[in-house]
């Protein structure tokens, strides 16, 4: 093995070539200077040094004279290292005194990973029992409400109306396919106080916030993972977001407004278009609107019928060229 050859590594884990000549040169008492090229962290180390009466071999050092010799020279480093944090607290002690910016309020951590459903739920209504402002929801898939049992709901339904009840606000963004859910219609009317909600064809995944004091999001993909999240800077992304989604969204509750449709072309269409133009397939189509994919084929079918296409190609060029992409609903 070259000197080039040998990997670095410290004295507590001496490589096998150099553990086999330093018990070679401690048997012999000498080895040659070659011999050394095969494990220089011999010399490094100070295990091995030049005999005083041929340069060309190699003594050994006793043993216990070198242990003895590098523990006092890591117990050297320690002291150093110790001085180093004492003059570091000293320093950070001033600065601390002095105060920083905001962060999440003392015995509390910025981010916290809640694992099964009743954790979850445990701890978003444990922030929205201490709310005094409002609380926001993005809610983007249809099954979520749809899917649990009546005794949840009614739990979720008195978690939210405690919360009206202290005078406070709940904004709820669902995705534009659950415009006419039936259990998220009788959800809003059964609450008593400030609720508004309102829907997007995209929105991002699920996500709420509550007082914007305290975050909460996926985790994982089946939902059994979620992160509990205090950290300021964090919380103000996501209102920023979540205000900025809220003014593209067409009202649903509790007054409810109609997309217009436009050269026989429906708001849903139009949402299919802009994605058929980007080259993306029916299921990415699909999972982006909140469908599944014999329906995003079935408003696909529909608006090559209005533009008079009869090939996908010939869809993406008559999408453009109609201009229905420029027009505002």
């Amino acid at each position: 093995m070259s000197a080039s050859a040998h990997a670095p590594h410290g004295m507590e884990e001496l490589c096998p070539a150099g553990e086999k000549l330093y018990e070679l040169a401690l048997h012999e008492g000498r080895v040659g200077v070659t011999r050394a090229e095969e494990a220089p962290c011999l010399l490094d180390f100070g295990l091995l040094q030049p005999a005083v009466d041929d340069m060309h071999r190699l003594e050994p050092v006793d043993p216990a004279v070198a242990l003895h010799r590098l523990l006092r020279a890591s117990a050297t480093r320690i002291a150093d290292e110790r001085r180093r944090e004492e003059r570091l607290a000293g320093t950070f002690e001033r600065l601390l005194r002095a105060g920083g910016p905001p962060g999440p309020a003392p015995g509390t951590q910025a981010l916290t990973v809640l694992s099964g459903t009743d954790r979850i739920n445990e701890a978003i209504t444990a922030a929205m029992v201490e709310a005094e402002h409002e609380t926001l929801c993005i809610q983007p898939h249809a099954h979520y409400d749809e899917s649990r049992t009546e005794l949840a709901r009614a739990r979720a339904r008195a978690r939210d109306q405690a919360l009206l009840d202290r005078g406070c606000r709940i904004r709820t963004l669902y995705q534009h396919t659950q415009r006419h859910s039936l259990a998220i219609m009788a959800n809003c009317e059964m609450l008593r106080g400030d609720v508004e909600a309102r829907t997007l064809d995209e929105l991002t995944d699920r996500l709420i916030v509550v007082d914007r004091a305290a975050a909460f999001i996926p985790a994982d993909a089946d939902g059994s993972l979620a992160l509990e999240i205090r950290h300021p800077a964090l919380i103000a992304y996501f209102v920023t977001t979540f205000d900025r989604l809220w003014r593209l969204a067409t009202p649903m509750y509790p007054r409810a407004e109609r997309q217009p449709t436009l050269g026989g072309v429906t708001p849903r269409q139009r949402a299919i278009a802009a994605l058929l133009v980007e080259g993306h397939t029916d299921a990415v189509i699909a999972n982006r609107l909140g469908m599944n994919v014999r329906t995003a084929r079935v408003h696909i079918a529909k608006l090559a019928a209005t533009l008079g296409s009869e090939s996908r190609a010939q869809l993406g060029y008559l999408i453009a060229r109609s201009g229905i992409l420029d027009q505002e609903g």
